[in-house]
């Protein structure tokens, strides 16, 4: 058995927690392991004054941790599911995905209770177009703004009074102990979520099989099985944050998911969604089908006019 595991990270302090949450879990299950962390600031995280629709979309949070880890400087990375394009780089897999924190977009206001409550023209900050474009169908009458920086640098934007509100994972506040923060949350019915909130992945080298097996007792296959099924769906519809969508997975039992997804224009004027159920062993199947649908309801549209901005 390897004797030393290199993690390679982003810099962020979520990023980091996640890094330490596989750390002690790995040093739990093997006391004779080496654990090391290899801190790596990606673009992603230095370009903050434009949305990353417009610098090259969510990759380049993880492009360098995964190049890192094809010129062997890492073993394993580390990523927030959400931020995944929906496709490996050659000779990368996904070794491991966690069991999932919760799914929901929470709604951060320090004068408002809830997406309800904010008055006509509210300023709301987000980074997301998903979000965007699911609040925008709700309360045309918002002020959208760009939101970018961790999730600390965004709290003190809407501190500063920039924002009325602004929206940020769940997940990723309660995993910092900032649950406090959260004003209310927004279900998943109102807000589908992003393919993979709320769960982390472990990436790693396709031929490394040691560190593989290394990595297996971290996996949730319930977890999995939904997460293919939004995976296929991101595939479908062109997996970048380019794309106003998302996809929330849920297993009902009996090998049996629920799959709820969306595809919107990003001023929320059109939005196509739609639910299905489908079979945990054939959860890609339920993921491309549910987007076959809504491309063809008018997605297909949308990303069509959306690829030639």
């Amino acid at each position: 058995m390897k004797n030393k595991i290199t993690i390679a990270t982003r810099e962020s302090l979520l990023a980091l927690w996640q890094a330490h949450y596989v750390e002690n879990r790995l040093k739990e299950k093997y006391p004779g392991l080496t654990v090391e962390l290899l801190p790596v600031t990606t673009k992603g995280d230095q370009i903050l004054d434009r949305p990353l629709v417009e610098i090259g979309g969510k990759g380049l949070f993880i492009k360098e941790l995964e190049v890192i880890l094809l010129e062997g400087k890492a073993d394993i990375a580390v990523h927030s599911l959400k931020d995944m394009t929906a496709q490996c780089p050659d000779g990368l897999t996904i070794a491991a995905v966690t069991a999932r924190e919760d799914p929901r977009d929470a709604f951060v206001s320090n004068k408002y209770k809830s997406l309800e409550e904010l008055p006509p023209h509210a300023r709301v900050g987000t980074s997301s177009l998903r979000r965007q474009a699911q609040l925008l169908h709700w309360r045309g009458d918002l002020e959208i703004g760009t939101l970018r920086g961790n999730v600390q640098t965004r709290l003190r934007h809407l501190d500063e009074g920039q924002f009325d509100a602004v929206i940020l994972a769940a997940a990723g506040l309660k995993r910092l102990g900032l649950a406090d923060r959260i004003t209310s949350y927004i279900s998943t019915e109102d807000s589908i979520p992003a393919a993979g909130q709320g769960v982390m992945a472990v990436e790693a080298r396709t031929d490394d099989r040691e560190t593989l097996e290394l990595l297996s007792f971290l996996h949730d296959e319930d977890v999995a099985s939904c997460i293919r099924s939004e995976r296929a769906f991101l595939a479908k519809v062109g997996g970048d944050c380019k794309v106003p969508a998302g996809i929330y997975a849920v297993p009902k039992g009996d090998g049996v998911l629920h799959v709820e997804a969306f595809i919107a224009s990003p001023d929320g004027k059109k939005l196509y969604r739609g639910e299905a159920d489908g079979t945990a062993a054939k959860a890609e199947e339920a993921g491309t089908g549910i987007a076959e649908k809504l491309l063809d309801e008018g997605g297909r549209e949308i990303l069509e006019k959306l690829s030639k901005i």
